[in-house]
């Protein structure tokens, strides 16, 4: 029945002060109607003889009214002798408290109404829907038809009203009431367009969307073309809005002061707006400041709840495999004083030995099924521990080397990049429906032979691998055809055999490598696929698209194993990242949220918040415990995934964030803009400087010092190239990659 009240939302915010919340959360809404004051405790108990409630009563006298109004007599008839109440009754407890013949909210129905649901809410569990604590049907659909019966020409009234208590009490609250602008002015406005009140919804429009953040005026835009009701049933977004609840971080006094204005006021619509689309999370301490909401606002549904970013999250690395590594000396190969060749020496790599170790906060190693490693996947393992013993250690006075490939006469749009993890291999994704594939290196890209050559090939020779490959095919680059729509997003595999590409033609295409041809087109999406990412272990991949849900796919499925749901609009372009134990998927949307999902069971344990634009980049760190995000807002956020905070905000850019690169150590962050530039951040200062004891703050937010000048380590500018995929190589090197922009 409703959301927001205050018995639950304590309840969720602190559950230590329990009984306190109770006895809190009814009493001080509690109001005097026509037969006496209501008891104060959570579960009222049936009055003595079988009498029906008050509360009964005047949800009964509610629905009799509402039947009159639409001229069903029989019903009202059939209700009345069923209830057992009498005309004059009615009649008594109407004219007492709550009739109001065009049902307005300023006669005492407010106060009893406000009554009745704070204690029926306050005795509902946290977990389960709330429900009238004596079990009866839930009238609140009535109800709230019967409420849309008032005069639409004071909702600029009730509006205002709450606008200027808010802008009178002190400071330190004002900065947490005005949160409550924005999603009531919109909630308002909806209802009014709802219920055909056109004239009116222009009004209230005109007179109060000036008096909203800056950072919602792209939502505005949206909202003010939106005048009739039929514009409401194909606009997605903004039904989502309605039904789902805006979440309010707000401290207890604030919290108080506003519940004492509204029963005061009687302001009913108001509360009622409350009570069924926001979900206000109490906490006990100080106010927080504006500065401090501002850093955490400006997402389509309002802040992450706190209760849902406490959920155990494995963000460890699994244990590598026991692999052993020979040294690569270069008197490996030469002849000792005897002339007998020295015997090859086995080392363990010590980088890789560290994460040898158990990891206290690492996933089972079989929580989530894994592909076991062939030997070409051991051996690559070898030639990666064997480049990360050369691997420059990265820092503030050691800046890594910039590789930039700029595509020129990209006149085929160019849309997506990847690199392959050895850096041997570039994928474009474009416009034109194409996808190809460049070596960056000497060796050329060449096709398996035929099957009729295939038989001729001795298998047992040692070089077999090379012997199959078609030498007559070798070219710099290939391409591959077979979408319908523009590529907006590719994704190496692992072991650089597979290339997946997701479309506008709502499909995801797997090709091979070794032939260059597609071996399967994934179909689950409804919409365009703006992003894919293969898992970092490979056989698992993810897709984001058009259609406001992100999809977990196994190469030998062709239906997805999970579906993420919950984003309210688009999983926008290079925004589904696995983490590096791929036990967790990262999703990012227009919605200006990020979501962690658990791989596991599908459900999702972080929202973050504080975006002012659509996300556009996610990256992850090395050692898997923090979360780097970009958007269109120039800045780049970083998180605690342990303990879902935000813990770091770096500005300087100008234009969207397109790329964000970990360097393989972790010490540098790397992001890429259409400003045409890369700035390199040092991340672990960032990491180093956030102190632990504010991760307790009940308030769940630390403060966030301005230091975006101190972490930048430099900025690169190119000519005219956008920056649109960043990658580290195993030694650390940057590479970059763009299309040149003539324009």
């Amino acid at each position: 029945m409703a959301a927001v009240q205050d018995g639950q939302m304590e309840l969720d915010a602190e559950k230590e002060t329990k009984p306190e919340i109770l006895s809190d959360g009814t009493s001080n809404l509690s109001g005097n109607t026509a037969s006496g004051t209501l008891s104060s405790s959570p579960l009222t108990a049936a009055p003595a003889g079988g009498a029906p409630k008050m509360e009964d009563q005047q949800t009964l006298i509610a629905v009799l009214q509402f039947l009159k109004r639409n001229k069903l007599t029989d019903s009202v008839e059939i209700l009345r002798r069923e209830a057992g109440l009498g005309e004059d009754q009615e009649d008594s407890q109407a004219t007492d408290g709550s009739g109001g013949g065009k049902g307005d909210v300023d006669g005492g129905d407010a106060n009893s109404l406000l009554s009745r649901v704070s204690i029926t809410s306050a005795a509902a569990p946290q977990s389960m829907p709330v429900k009238r604590a004596d079990d009866q049907p839930d009238v609140s659909v009535v109800l709230s038809a019967y409420s849309q019966q008032g005069d639409p020409s004071l909702y600029q009234v009730y509006y205002s009203g709450l606008k200027n208590f808010i802008e009178s009490v002190l400071d330190c609250h004002r900065a947490e009431l005005s949160q409550l602008f924005y999603p009531l002015f919109v909630h308002m406005y909806l209802e009014l367009v709802y219920n055909n009140h056109e004239n009116e919804a222009k009004a209230f429009f005109e007179k109060f969307s000036g008096d909203q953040e800056c950072y919602y005026q792209d939502d505005l835009r949206v909202l003010c073309g939106l005048t009739k009701k039929e514009h409401l049933k194909g606009n997605e977004v903004l039904l989502d809005f309605r039904t789902s609840r805006f979440v309010l971080r707000i401290s207890r006094d604030s919290y108080q002061l506003l519940k004492r204005h509204l029963q005061e006021r009687h302001n009913n619509q108001i509360w009622n707006i409350i009570q069924e689309h926001l979900y206000i999370d109490i906490f006990d301490g100080m106010p927080r400041s504006k500065s401090q909401i501002d850093s955490m606002s400006g997402s389509l549904a309002g802040e992450g709840r706190r209760e849902l970013n406490k959920a155990k999250v494995f963000h460890g690395l699994l244990k590598e495999p026991e692999i052993e590594v020979p040294l690569d000396d270069e008197d490996d190969e030469a002849e000792n004083e005897e002339g007998k060749p020295k015997k090859k020496k086995t080392k363990k790599d010590s980088l890789g030995s560290k994460s040898k170790k158990q990891d206290p906060n690492a996933p089972q190693q079989n929580r989530i099924p894994l592909p076991e490693l062939k030997d070409s996947d051991k051996l690559d393992k070898i030639m990666y521990m064997k480049e990360s013993t050369k691997r420059i250690r990265l820092g503030p006075e050691n800046l890594p080397s910039i590789c930039f490939y700029t595509l020129l006469n990209a006149y085929q749009g160019l849309t997506a990049v990847d690199f392959t993890d050895d850096s041997s291999l570039l994928a474009g994704g474009f416009a034109d429906s194409t996808v190809r594939v460049w070596s960056v290196t000497p060796k050329k890209l060449r096709k398996v032979k035929s099957a009729a050559d295939l038989n001729m090939i001795d298998k047992e020779s040692d070089d077999v691998l090379e012997r199959i490959m078609d030498e007559k095919t070798a070219s710099e680059s290939k391409i591959l055809y077979g979408h319908s729509g523009p590529v907006y997003g590719v994704s190496f595999s692992p072991d650089r055999n597979y290339l997946l590409s997701s479309s506008e033609d709502g499909t995801v295409r797997l090709w091979s490598l070794l032939t260059f041809t597609c071996l399967v087109g994934y179909k689950g999406h409804n919409y365009p696929v703006w992003d894919t990412q293969f898992s970092p272990f490979g056989y698992y991949f993810v897709s984001g698209g058009h259609d406001r849900v992100a999809r977990l796919w196994a190469t030998d499925h062709y239906q997805p194993l999970r579906i993420f749901a919950g984003h309210l609009a688009d999983v926008t372009c290079t925004c589904t990242r696995f983490h590096p134990n791929s036990n967790y998927v990262a999703t990012g949307s227009t919605d200006r949220t990020i979501r962690l999902w658990d791989v596991l069971n599908g459900n999702c344990v972080r929202i973050f918040t504080g975006h002012k634009g659509p996300i556009h980049s996610l990256a992850f760190s090395p050692n898997g415990k923090f979360l780097a995000s970009g958007s269109t807002d120039g800045r780049v956020l970083l998180w605690d995934i342990g303990h879902g905070l935000m813990i770091g905000e770096l500005k300087g850019h100008t234009d969207t964030i397109y790329s964000l690169k970990f360097s393989r150590d972790g010490e540098i962050l790397a992001s890429g803009s259409m400003d045409n530039t890369v700035r390199l951040w040092n991340s672990m200062k960032a990491f180093d400087e956030v102190e632990t004891d504010d991760f307790t703050a009940t308030t769940g937010h630390i403060h966030l010092p301005d230091n975006s000048q101190e972490l930048l380590l430099g900025t690169y500018h190119s000519k005219s190239t956008p920056v649109t995929h960043l990658h580290f190589t195993r030694r650390n090197l940057l590479l970059a990659a763009g299309a040149y922009n003539s324009q």
